[in-house]
């Protein structure tokens, strides 16, 4: 089974509104209904399980219904952190009878032009290698800075890699990397690639994701949404 495990546990502060981001609406649904039909409308996606902020659960029942997203199954409660609520959902799937095998779309509420091309690609890679992370290569030039306003450091931009969701797991294995960070005492990495890595030993293969599929976190992300909805590729470019 291929189950999207979309995270929208978070309160959204950075962004100043008085709803959480993944609920504002932009083009007459709110922004976590947008990413649910990515999963709705593929047609390999079998389930979707979300992890929600406390005491939206109901509203996120409620939008799905309305909007007729028929594959959510689950809604579990999400944590204090990315990390915790990433637990709440893995756990939960196994919980609920999911196996070990069945591969686990980690994807963030707030990506909501997911492509159907970046879904089928990881859930391929992931039944391949094991893993599937997706990422897109860093094209900008890098400094290092301590304090965010002075630097005399520049970092290589060859070999860096700017991951986004969905990162795509077998159920059994993301768990056990979660019990391994748990054994080392690792209680808040920012998502489960950097997971990964600190537990430490593992390949992680990478697909290749777009510009397109951005993590909507400030009003002026909104505004770029709401651009990328409603344009299309000129007919003349290649």
């Amino acid at each position: 089974m291929n189950i999207a495990l979309i995270i929208a546990g978070g309160s959204g502060n950075r962004m100043g509104q008085d709803i959480p981001k993944q609920f504002i609406h932009v083009d007459g649904c709110p922004i976590i209904i947008h990413t649910m039909r990515c999963f709705q409308q593929h047609p390999d996606i079998d389930s979707i399980a979300v992890v929600c902020l406390k005491g939206w659960d109901t509203v996120l029942q409620a939008y799905a219904n309305q909007f007729n997203i028929t594959k959510l199954k689950w809604i579990f409660p999400g944590g204090e952190s990315g990390m915790k609520s990433i637990h709440n959902g893995i756990y939960g799937l196994r919980e609920n009878g999911c196996k070990d095998e069945d591969l686990v779309l980690i994807h963030d509420s707030i990506r909501p032009l997911l492509s159907q091309d970046i879904i089928s690609s990881n859930i391929a890679i992931c039944k391949a290698y094991g893993y599937a992370i997706t990422g897109i290569q860093c094209r900008e030039a890098i400094l290092e800075s301590q304090d965010g306003f002075v630097s005399n450091k520049s970092i290589p931009r060859d070999k860096l890699i700017r991951t986004q969701t969905p990162q795509t797991f077998k159920l059994g294995n993301i768990i056990k990397v979660h019990e391994a960070a748990k054994q080392q005492g690792i209680t808040d990495s920012v998502a489960s690639c950097t997971l990964i890595a600190e537990v430490g030993g593992t390949d992680m293969h990478i697909v290749p994701g777009s510009e397109k599929n951005i993590k909507v976190t400030t009003v002026e992300d909104i505004e770029i949404l709401k651009a990328l909805m409603h344009t299309k590729k000129d007919d003349w470019l290649k």
